[in-house]
Formats: C-alpha cells, sequence, structure tokens
C-alpha cells in the first residue's frame, strides 16, 4: 500500500504501470476501524490515503513499482508524518519483500543527499474507500498531472552489465 498524497492521482499513474494486474484506493496507518473518506478528511483517524496495488513480479519488480512512487511525489516533505491523510508511506499487512525493499531504497536516498519523510510499517488493516473512489480519474476522463524526478530515476535505474 503506497501512500503519497491525494489517491485518485496516484492510482490513475499507478495502475498504467506494465505488470499491474490491480490497484484499490483506501485508508491505512490509522487508529479508527472502517474509516469514511469523510472521515480521514477531517484528519482525526490517522489513517493516510493509499493505493493498495497487486502486481504480476515476473513484470513489475518491487524496486521498479517503489522508483515510480518515489518520482510520483515529494517524498521528503513532511505531510503529517505519522498521522497525515497525504503522507508519504509504504505499508504492508506482513514483514515482507516490499518493506525490506523500501527501507533498502530509503537508505539509499539519505546515502544519497535526500532527506525522506516516508513512513515504513507494517499495518494491521486496509479499508477500502467507498466505490465512488475507486479508478476516479479514469471514469471522469480526468489525466491527473504527475510529477516525474529524474534523479529518483536515475538513482534506481537496473545495473546495466
Amino acid at each position: 500500500m503506497l501512500g503519497s498524497g491525494c489517491f485518485w492521482g496516484r492510482e490513475y499513474h499507478l495502475r498504467r504501470l506494465p505488470g499491474v494486474i490491480a490497484t484499490q484506493v483506501g485508508f491505512a496507518g490509522g487508529r479508527v476501524a472502517e474509516p469514511t473518506y469523510i472521515q480521514v478528511c477531517e484528519q482525526d483517524t490517522g489513517h493516510a490515503e493509499v493505493v493498495a496495488v497487486t502486481y504480476d513480479t515476473r513484470k513489475l519488480s518491487t524496486r521498479a513499482l517503489l522508483t515510480e512512487f518515489f518520482t510520483l511525489h515529494n517524498f521528503e516533505f513532511n505531510r503529517g508524518r505519522g498521522t497525515g491523510q497525504y503522507r508519504s508511506a509504504i505499508f504492508s499487512l506482513q514483514d515482507d519483500e516490499q518493506l525490506a525493499t523500501a527501507r533498502a531504497m530509503l537508505e539509499t536516498l539519505r546515502e544519497n543527499g535526500f532527506s525522506p519523510a516516508t513512513d515504513v510499517e507494517r499495518v494491521t488493516a486496509f479499508y477500502r474507500a467507498e466505490a465512488r473512489h475507486q479508478q476516479y480519474c479514469s471514469a471522469r476522463g480526468m489525466t491527473p498531472k504527475r510529477r516525474d524526478d529524474y534523479r529518483i530515476r536515475e538513482l534506481f535505474a537496473p545495473v546495466k552489465s
């Protein structure tokens, strides 16, 4: 689950990556069970807006997915770290390869002069947002703007042999 701002635009861009099977937008990382969009917007739940991404690791590596995640938003900007609705966060329901890869990539970012404010943690639940929020941009014919930080792409580019 990837949190990096408003989930509508992030889902739009992540969904288009080769190897992505499905996406769902929702909430994670907070203390309120089954939060609504309105509750999360009121900023009293502790949840972040996130995109849950299901992907085929034979076509899209976790590193490539997270590279895209880091290029899509300013991961150095603290949007209420730990509690903010739009905070930069990588969540998983178990301690897995995605969290390990995320931690290693954050260390690489720090070693290269970046100051990431991205939370990486195991969470106990993902709460799917209401149906009207799923594939919001696509359903409305919207193409959201994207940030594309070339420095991140260069830093995490596959090593050529």
